[in-house]
Formats: C-alpha cells, structure tokens, sequence
C-alpha cells in the first residue's frame, strides 16, 4: 500500500529516514565486530524505512538523553526511548511495544536484601543521567539518595569504587555485571517495568499515527515477538496494543 506523501514529508524532511538509535540501552541495540549498529531497534527501523520505500541514515547517541533532548533539533526523524511523561512533551509515542524491568545492582557490601530495604535504608544508589528509570526514580521516595553519572561506564566505576551502595539500570544488563562481580546481585522486585516505544519529533501528527499503526501491526502479526527472540530476547516481552494501557 503506498503512503500519502504528506506522511512522507514528515517522516522524511530531508528525503532520508534518520532514525536515532541509543547505545546505551543494551538490550535494543548493539554493534556487530566491525563497528555496525544491530539489534532489535536496527531491525525495526529498517523495516519502516522499507514500508515507507525511504533510504535508512542511523544517528547513533550513547546516551537516552542525547536523544530526548535533541528531538526539537531536526536531527532525527524517529527514536526508539522508553515512555515517559516529560519526554513526552516534545516526542510523539507510539504504544510500548516491549517490557524490560528496572533493577537495582547491590554491592557485596550492600546489607538491603530488598529493592525495599534499600530504599528505606538511605544509602547512596547510582543511576543515569536522563534514563527512563532515572526519570522515575526521581518521582519516587528515596530520589534524595540518588547520584547521577554520565554513562554506564562511570556508574560501574562508582560501583566499584564504593562510591555508591548499588546502582539503579535495566534488569537483564544488572544481572549480566552482577555476574561479573563476585558477591553482588540484583534486588528484587523491579523498581519499575520499563516500556519501551518508536516515537517521532511532536509537531509531525500524520508521522505519528502511521507510526502507531506501523508499530501495532508489527506487534499483532508476531514481527516484533520474531525481532525479539532473534536478538536473544523472550517473546513473552513484547507487547500487544492492548497490553500497553493496562
């Protein structure tokens, strides 16, 4: 079916699809040896751009913030980015297509058995500057007792360095570097579930709803639960339309 080309135009402004991809979410996106971005957000987008009959440009961040902060900035057409309300006033989400979970990364030292314990506890928690759960953990008790750091990288030095107690990040990767730290582990329950959604720049309305429909399809049709296990996720993570509002 072709698209109207006032869709096209808003997806595409400058004739290319630039889809921003963000590296510091592990689970969505990856590099392959030589250098190149892959996983699930890769192969998402480039089933839009061939839907749309679009030529693919990534803009790759490190970082959740460098997306959500550059949205107003026409330097990207569509972004991959857990949904969140003050996110959402300059970005236009799609539905959640997928559920990661929120997890705090205890040190050996850490005496909190609970995500709980922890937060009563008062004792310092690590986090990302601009992440999803960063956002929500800081709309939540105990957000006095967070400390920001730029990227992963610094928030695992910290952690090691005793700097901080533990540390708040997405579930899978928290329990990949507890593996890697002898006596540490990841405090149950989740702090949060994590949704994660496509979105477009706010102000490109007929983007955005061929957007939501694009993204509902993939879900319903078990594209998205395919993308998802060939990238080493469970199938039962992903998310029907429906799912998302509850």
């Amino acid at each position: 079916m072709s698209v109207p080309d006032q869709v096209l135009r808003e997806y595409a402004p400058t004739g290319e699809l630039r889809v921003a991809l963000n590296h510091g979410n592990r689970i969505l996106v990856g590099r392959d040896p030589s250098g190149a971005a892959t996983g699930i957000s890769v192969d998402l987008a480039r089933t839009l751009a061939d839907r749309l009959n679009l030529p693919l440009r990534f803009v790759e961040y490190e970082r959740a913030v460098d997306v959500s902060s550059s949205s107003q900035e026409d330097v990207w057409d569509v972004c991959f980015l857990a949904v969140d309300p003050k996110r959402a006033e300059t970005i236009d989400f799609t539905e959640p297509y997928i559920r990661i979970e929120g997890n705090y990364l205890a040190a050996p030292t850490c005496p909190a058995k609970t995500s709980q314990e922890l937060v009563d506890s008062g004792l310092k928690v690590g986090s990302i500057v601009g992440t999803a759960y960063s956002l929500t953990l800081e709309r939540l008790p105990g957000s006095e007792n967070i400390v920001y750091y730029h990227d992963i990288f610094a928030l695992l030095e910290a952690l090691d360095a005793g700097e901080v107690t533990a540390i708040a990040g997405i579930g899978p990767v928290m329990a990949r570097e507890a593996e890697k730290r002898p006596g540490s582990h990841v405090l149950t329950p989740p702090f949060m579930e994590i949704r994660q959604a496509m979105a477009v720049p706010r102000g490109r309305p007929s983007a955005a709803a061929h957007l939501r429909n694009f993204l509902g399809e993939a879900a319903r049709s078990g594209l998205v639960g395919d993308i998802l296990e060939r990238h080493g996720v469970a199938r039962d993570c992903a998310l029907l339309p429906d799912q998302a509002l509850r």
